[in-house]
């Protein structure tokens, strides 16, 4: 197979992953330019973690995409810092970068004059991932998810011109939501990676230890935690949901898919008893339209 075949091939498979999200990233109702500039940025956002997660085989096709030293494929360090020397090419005129899901990218930063922060943030969250695997209190896991899940959200309010700076907060406010909605479902397998992302504050708090999520069904302690933690996350989405009757149109209807997919997952997470070991739970399709007929009528 040639090379640019495998390199469309990979691209594809990072954004097949859309189909995993608790909310539709870019669906069929928005207008085609917002669609494709929202997966180009989906794709980014995706790549970054696959290469933060990597494992040596993709780690070194990422390398041979960068252009790095082929000893950079199984050090995730080294493999982010050739990966934002190619995302400064998406900045730069005249040049371009290496990698199919940067240049996919080039078109949406010309077309919505993005800037390189939020991106940058991206990187700078998996960076953070390489080097804590534990938070101490629930104030250091919001400032992770400033780099990992807010920058996501400023980039959906820049392409679709709505930024200002209450829908930025509100948005801040359902992405940070959104990020630890999605911890709570991979505490499992989160652990296995070596990372916990339940601040170990509350663990203490809770008499919960590292060892009590590595046991295939949670005891009582650890769903009292999670159902703490799963309180914050609503309190947050409904802190946020505001952002959705501050806008129109298509748009409207796009952010409320947001907000309730983050309020359908804490809701499966309730319903399996707050028992996120055995399995991630998801929610339904049903409760997920119903979540967000609530949040268009403005029901908390």
């Amino acid at each position: 197979m040639a090379t640019d075949d495998l390199r469309l091939r990979d691209a594809s498979a990072v954004l097949d992953k859309a189909a995993d999200e608790n909310f539709p990233v870019a669906p069929f109702f928005l207008p085609r330019a917002w669609r494709e500039d929202l997966m180009a940025v989906y794709g980014y956002a995706r790549l970054v973690d696959d290469i933060g997660d990597s494992d040596l085989d993709r780690g070194t096709a990422h390398a041979r995409y960068l252009g790095a030293d082929p000893a950079a494929a199984g050090d995730p360090l080294a493999l982010l810092d050739a990966f934002e020397a190619d995302l400064n090419k998406v900045f730069a005129a005249g040049q371009e970068p290496g990698h199919p899901l940067l240049r996919a990218l080039v078109p949406t930063v010309r077309r919505r004059d993005l800037t390189p922060e939020p991106f940058l943030a991206l990187i700078a969250a998996n960076r953070q991932d390489q080097l804590v695997k534990r938070y101490e209190s629930y104030d250091d896991l919001v400032a992770y998810c400033e780099l990992s899940a807010n920058p996501v959200g400023r980039l959906v309010l820049a392409i679709t011109g709505t930024a200002t700076p209450e829908r930025v907060r509100l948005s801040d406010s359902v992405c940070t939501a959104l990020q630890i909605v999605e911890h709570l479902q991979d505490v499992r397998e989160d652990l296995d990676r070596d990372r916990v992302y339940l601040p170990a504050q509350d663990m203490k708090r809770f008499h919960v230890q590292e060892r009590d999520l590595a046991v295939p069904t949670a005891g009582a302690s650890v769903r009292a935690l999670v159902a703490y933690e799963a309180e914050r996350a609503h309190r947050l989405l409904n802190e946020g949901t505001p952002l959705v009757g501050s806008v129109h149109g298509r748009l409207k209807l796009l952010l409320a898919g947001f907000v309730a997919g983050g309020r359908a997952t804490v809701a499966a997470i309730a319903a399996a008893g707050y028992d996120v070991l055995p399995r991630p739970p998801k929610p339904t399709k049903p409760r997920l339209l119903r979540e967000v007929g609530a949040v268009l009528r403005g029901e908390g």
